[in-house]
């Protein structure tokens, strides 16, 4: 098939049916491999000036070392129902361990870039038996944050170890090896890091562990079922305490078919997809996974960082021209980021597009880099709880600028109405909004601490098992959904959440405050920075610097640290007395879009954030008659809300 256009593509695609989709990942990826096992499936590079050299996988090299994989963590005990854990960064072993994690029992994806109590805390909550991590290596510091923390968890029996040193080659790698080494004794003594690891917990090396295994079958023997869970994600943000939403091999499997429809021939053997973005996250283990592995494609792994890997931004067009790139996903700072990197001279012809999520797209961004690349921009949608992906804009058909798309084949999305209980009244007309539910395959089972999924199903009365995602949007007459706000509350930082919850618990232990409340405040590169309004106890003082510091102090996760903590004498509530964050979300809007005109030397009389029902926020202003308003709409146009001049 060659894609979709529009909602009756989609449609059709149903009515024609998914015929019998694999039962597993792994199935899914076995298949993907048989289309053509000469063909290149994996490239790495493990730094930006070698993009030019990297490591290479075959199709038959890949399953190869995936069998292996599997049989090794089968050899440390790992079944159906046990927890391999991945704490790592992006490398050729982290889709190892995703794959052949989930062929051997469930893998557990924990972001690296947390601090050591937060990653301790996941790794308890997910019962984790294994845990794949780097091995210490100068210039690294994963291993000494997490090494720690070992012996709080009690399920763990086995560390897998990960050297960078294996990606070093020829003399070089010679000194790598011998660099790790010497770090392992600097930081533990002779006897490296087996003396730094409780007596309970075996020490492996994953390449040495992989090497004897078979590569040409499961030694298990087992047979996955669909309804076997495959992964856990951590969801409800990045920081704070999130929860761990449990997928099964079914919903993976099929939501990776149904973008694939929506992307057609865009993605096949001969087709080249560059993944940046990290594999603790759905988008980068899916849609620069499993879409793919599926379908022969290639997928070029660009520094264990991604994106953020030195020199892979600035040459990333030199990086597309060379290893001719068809696709690639990001968030809108990396769009941000490519807008300042010089296009001319490279051949990009064979980009076709890139999709964009995790955050909403400012519109004169994704303009303007559509004009100065001529590069599709696929904007989406989708969350962990529906695997990754529910809705995109067609790549064949009208791309609406600031929609999130049309719904994915085999899924059903709508807008609902709520009541105050969050019980379903009715569906919401067309352009009106409304709560956004997802049903279909795609939808996970459910979070692993049965309190998280209170309020999360809703009973519309047709038999279907519909998924609150706490979104706010509308839905137009051609299927097209946008989204008007996000009822979650999440501060989504550079793609990454952020659970208020996190900073404002630390807040409410100074003894000065009564109230606290975080919000998201717009920004043009990061999409968000979180801010803090707090109230004060009768009769208490503190000064905001004073509010600041503590939070710096308490809050373990850097992300979360506040810009600004400010200080207001009553925190807006609503009428039952819960705070009404609405109303300082509309402040830290004017202030941040006014600090932004003021900046471009463009002075407004008036700018108010307003909520409008069908739109969302929608920025007002009002200007002196000799203002520049194309100045001023281009200065707008860096924030992802409707404006009105």
């Amino acid at each position: 098939m060659k894609g979709i256009a529009s909602i009756a593509d989609v449609q059709a695609v149903e009515r024609k049916g998914a015929g019998t989709l694999p039962a597993s990942t792994y199935e899914m990826i076995r298949r993907g491999a048989a289309i053509a096992p000469k063909a290149p499936a994996l490239s790495f590079f493990l730094q930006t000036d070698d993009h030019r050299k990297p490591e290479v996988w075959t199709y038959e090299e890949l399953m190869a070392d995936i069998h292996r994989s599997a049989n090794f963590f089968h050899s440390l005990g790992v079944t159906r129902d046990e927890v391999v854990a991945f704490v790592l960064p992006n490398l050729p072993e982290t889709h190892l361990t995703i794959w052949g994690g989930q062929a051997a029992g469930i893998t557990y994806a924990i972001n690296p870039l947390l601090e050591a109590p937060a990653i301790a805390e996941l790794l308890k909550a997910g019962s984790a038996r294994v845990l794949v991590t780097l091995a210490p290596f100068p210039g690294t510091d994963l291993w000494q944050r997490l090494q720690p923390i070992l012996d709080q968890v009690p399920t763990l029996r086995h560390l897998v170890l990960v050297n960078l040193a294996d990606h070093v080659h020829g003399l070089k790698g010679l000194a790598a090896r011998l660099m790790q080494k010497r770090e392992a004794r600097r930081l533990h003594g002779p006897q490296g890091v087996h003396a730094a690891v409780p007596a309970r917990i075996q020490v492996h090396d994953f390449r040495r562990g992989i090497r004897r295994r078979p590569k040409d079958r499961l030694v298990s023997g087992r047979n996955i079922l669909p309804d076997d869970y495959s992964s856990y994600f951590c969801t409800g943000g990045t920081t704070g305490t999130p929860k761990i939403a449990m997928r099964r091999h079914a919903n993976e499997v099929a939501n990776a078919w149904s973008a694939s429809q929506f992307l057609g021939e865009g993605v096949g053997t001969g087709k080249n997809v560059f993944c940046g973005l990290p594999l603790f996250h759905v988008n980068g283990v899916l849609v620069t996974g499993l879409v793919p592995f599926s379908h022969g494609a290639h997928v070029i792994l660009g520094t264990p960082q991604g994106y953020r890997g030195d020199g892979v931004v600035k040459r990333f067009w030199e990086i597309v021209a060379h290893h001719r790139i068809s696709f690639f996903s990001g968030v809108p700072t990396l769009y941000a980021a490519l807008m300042r990197v010089p296009i001319e001279g490279h051949d990009v012809s064979t980009l076709e597009y890139g999709l964009c999520g995790a955050a909403p797209m400012p519109m004169e961004l994704m303009r303007n880099f559509q004009d100065k690349t001529g590069l599709k921009i696929l904007e989406g949608y989708g969350l962990t709880e529906g695997t990754c992906v529910s809705s995109t804009n067609p790549p064949l058909g009208d791309r609406r600028i600031g929609s999130i798309g049309i719904r994915l084949p085999l899924q059903q999305m709508k807008p609902v109405v709520l009541d105050e209980q969050g019980a379903y009244v009715r569906d919401c007309a067309i352009g009106e909004a409304g709560v956004i539910v997802i049903s279909g395959p795609n939808v996970f089972a459910g979070y692993k601490v049965a309190e998280h999924n209170k309020g999360l199903w809703v009973d519309t009365g047709d038999g279907r098992r519909w998924l609150n995602t706490g979104d706010l949007g509308r839905q137009d007459e051609d299927g097209y959904f946008y989204l008007t706000g996000r009822k979650k509350e999440l501060i989504i930082r550079g793609g990454h959440n952020i659970d208020p919850a996190a900073i404002e618990e630390p807040l409410h232990r100074h003894p000065a405050v009564e109230l606290a409340a975080a919000i998201g405040r717009p920004d043009a590169h990061a999409g968000e920075v979180p801010v803090a309004y707090v109230q004060l106890k009768p009769g208490a003082s503190a000064s905001e610097a004073e509010l600041l510091a503590f939070a710096q102090r308490n809050i373990p996760e850097r992300a979360a640290h506040p810009k600004s903590v400010y200080v207001i004498p009553q925190m807006p509530l609503t009428g039952v007395g819960k705070i009404f964050k609405p109303d300082l979300k509309h402040l830290e809007i004017q202030s941040a879009l006014s600090t932004a005109l003021q900046e471009a030397g463009i002075a407004a009389r008036r700018l108010r954030a307003l909520a409008d029902q069908a739109r969302g926020i929608v920025v007002e202003v009002e200007l002196d008659p000799q203002a520049d308003v194309a100045a001023v709409r281009r200065v707008l146009g860096q924030f992802p809300f409707p404006h009105n001049v």
